[in-house]
């Protein structure tokens, strides 16, 4: 408990000093986005990553952290996947790459001796979406922090009850790395995660989630990890099928995601992801109930309907300019970042 305790203040503490110091740094280098007709640095991500690293590894170096259960495989698959993320945000690779790479990296750590090679195969496109949506949630600011924070704690709390304490340590010393994180990425964002971060953070807890679900049922694990990551499923299910309504590629961008149509409504920033966090808050708990056996599995079903009924309704939200004439939609989307 102390240790735990201890460890999750360090990160926050720490995580919240460097972003700060990176900041000049990633301006000079010009690894920033442009949000609202502004540059944002990119640094966060690197310092969530490095903090969330370095606390764990000296904790298990020192003997004081639990003993390690397929954490050390997870922080190395996860730094390879931070320093994919980190080479997106400097040289714009291509998405296929990004999800090659991915891929690879959580082909690596999924536990098959638990799920069998079939499931673990599912497991590994999971973690991949999983990914995505969280480098997607990274468009508007406190989100992708706000849902990351929530969902580690989720992923813990899983964990604990299958007694991982190790996965359950790095899901905890995440989510305080992601609140250090959030200190300078409320809005206005000073700091940004970036691919680097979004994705590091993405693939830690999918990847902790396969391992406290491995070995039960595969349609009820489903349900789990998807009311886990009800927000990033829905934001992604939303994105997609707009781009495909579209008639625009999926890899394309535009101003589709939840945060975007919310605004629309006349929610403010923080507003907007103040609301989708506790939407996050809400299928994690439903999540983390189903897990410990304390609710039935028929609960996870009110979460799926609850993310559909969001997304169809906001379908009908338009997130283009109404003084341009409907011709021109697709192509003149508002000034807002790309997911």
């Amino acid at each position: 408990m102390l240790y735990g305790i201890t460890a999750a203040a360090t990160a926050l503490l720490l995580t919240a000093l460097l972003a700060a110091a990176l900041r000049a740094p990633a301006l000079r280098l010009r690894l920033v986005e442009r949000r609202r007709q502004r540059d944002v640095p990119l640094s966060g991500g690197v310092a969530v990553v490095i903090v969330t690293g370095l606390v764990v590894g000296v904790g298990e170096w020192l003997g004081m952290a639990p003993p390690a259960d397929g954490t050390s495989g997870m922080l190395v698959a996860a730094g390879a996947v931070a320093l994919l993320g980190l080479a997106g945000d400097a040289w714009r690779l291509r998405r296929w790459v990004l999800a090659a790479g991915t891929g690879v990296a959580a082909a690596c750590v999924v536990p098959y001796g638990e799920t069998g090679v079939g499931t673990g195969l599912l497991a590994v496109a999971w973690v991949v979406a999983v990914v995505f949506g969280f480098r997607g949630l990274d468009h508007a600011d406190g989100l992708a922090g706000t849902v990351g924070v929530v969902t580690a704690f989720g992923v813990a709390a899983c964990a604990a009850v299958e007694v991982m304490d190790s996965i359950a340590g790095l899901m905890s010393v995440l989510a305080a790395a992601l609140t250090g994180f959030l200190l300078h990425n409320w809005h206005p964002a000073r700091v940004a995660l970036g691919g680097c971060g979004s994705m590091a953070a993405g693939f830690v807890v999918a990847v902790g989630a396969v391992y406290a679900r491995a070995g039960s049922g595969v349609v009820e694990s489903a349900g789990v990890l998807f009311a886990l990551t009800a927000v990033v499923a829905a934001d992604a299910v939303l994105v997609l099928t707009v781009r495909r309504l579209a008639g625009r590629g999926v890899g394309r961008g535009g101003p589709g995601h939840l945060a975007h149509r919310l605004r629309r409504l006349g929610l403010t920033a923080p507003g907007a992801s103040l609301l989708l966090g506790i939407g996050s808050l809400s299928g994690m708990l439903v999540g983390v109930l189903a897990h410990a056996g304390h609710i039935g599995a028929g609960a996870l079903w009110w979460v799926v309907g609850g993310a559909l009924v969001l997304v169809f309704a906001l379908l009908r939200v338009s997130v283009y300019d109404p003084r341009r004439s409907v011709s021109s939609q697709v192509g003149a989307p508002l000034r807002v970042r790309n997911g």
